[in-house]
């Protein structure tokens, strides 16, 4: 059964940027892009590192530690040394709240 979680507002986030959210002992990226909203884990698949601090530029992200990208739409790895997917959530918007589906 899927439960949506309210995670944000959505001028929490800057375009082009991602915050990070902590929800039942699991963190997550929450992303704002010019195609809208998208959730994955937080953490990148290569060697654990935080993409709170990575480069988002149109749908991807790059992590901070070695430049690894991922489509976030998708969570699907682009480069190296990436070669594990993100996992990624569901999200919908609802009167300026950012909403991410869990379970």
């Amino acid at each position: 059964m899927t439960t949506w979680v309210d995670a944000c507002a959505t001028d929490d986030i800057d375009d082009e940027d991602l915050i990070a959210w902590h929800h039942g002992g699991h963190r997550y990226a929450i992303y704002k892009t010019d195609k809208g909203f998208f959730a994955t884990d937080l953490m990148c698949t290569h060697e654990e590192e935080s993409l709170e601090e990575g480069l988002v530029m149109d749908c991807i992200i790059e992590c901070p530690l070695h430049g690894g990208r991922f489509d976030i739409r998708t969570g699907e790895a682009l480069s190296a040394p990436v070669s594990i997917d993100l996992k990624t959530y569901p999200v919908k918007v609802e009167g300026g709240r950012v909403f991410v589906a869990l379970g």
